[in-house]
């Protein structure tokens, strides 16, 4: 795995979409893999820039370029103009974007009597900005599921990455954590710990033609 002076941006993290002026639409994601994929590149010689959510960013290798976002238009805005600006050799896209906004956001905060109804529209993808502006890169996406079996989600993610162009995605599954490395090929990794994905997620990413 020779990742040295390759660029490599990494987007993680958490997107929020507001509500009203205190309240926002949100999810889980820790940020967690980003961070880990963030810090074993730059341990490599890779040159990484990091677009992080709102989460902690403790302990970052002192190498690696910190891009803050909060809301998911800011994180939008922010990736069109870094590629505009900036080529990238590899584009990690873990960050747990929003899918939905409200129709409308109140102009201050809503009042917490009586019932509230959210009207919700889809958002724009990221994935399409990424491969608009960065055509040459080689892109690693991911996609999480609930609920559903392995086989449900190895099929929607294969169609997720053929449908993005992404040269490699990551299906997830939580409670218990597993995770599959889908290559354009269709060679499937699988792993049970973070920690073994980093590891085996470099390694198919630095055998991309």
């Amino acid at each position: 795995m020779n990742f040295k002076n390759k660029r490599i941006l990494i987007t993680a993290g958490p997107t929020w979409v507001p509500i009203d002026k205190v309240r926002v639409i949100s999810n889980i994601a820790s940020g967690q893999t980003g961070i880990l994929l963030a810090q074993e590149l730059a341990r490599n010689g890779a040159k990484v820039s990091l677009f992080l959510g709102p989460v902690s960013a403790c302990c970052l290798h002192e190498s690696v370029r910190l891009v803050r976002f909060t809301f998911f238009d800011e994180l939008r805005s922010k990736i069109i103009r870094e590629l505009k600006d900036r080529s990238y050799d590899y584009i990690i896209h873990s960050a747990a974007v929003s899918d939905f906004k409200p129709r409308k956001e109140a102009r201050g905060k809503l009042s917490s009597k009586g019932r509230l109804r959210l009207d919700l529209k889809p958002l724009p993808k990221i994935i399409d900005c990424i491969r608009e502006y960065s055509s040459r890169a080689k892109i690693v996406i991911f996609k999480l599921e609930a609920g559903v079996t392995d086989l449900t989600l190895l099929r929607r993610a294969k169609s997720a990455r053929d449908k993005n162009r992404s040269d490699i995605i990551v299906a997830n599954q939580l409670n218990p954590y597993r995770a599959f490395i889908i290559d354009k090929k269709d060679n499937i990794t699988k792993v049970k710990t973070k920690k073994e994905l980093i590891t085996r997620l470099l390694k198919t990413l630095g055998k991309i033609e």
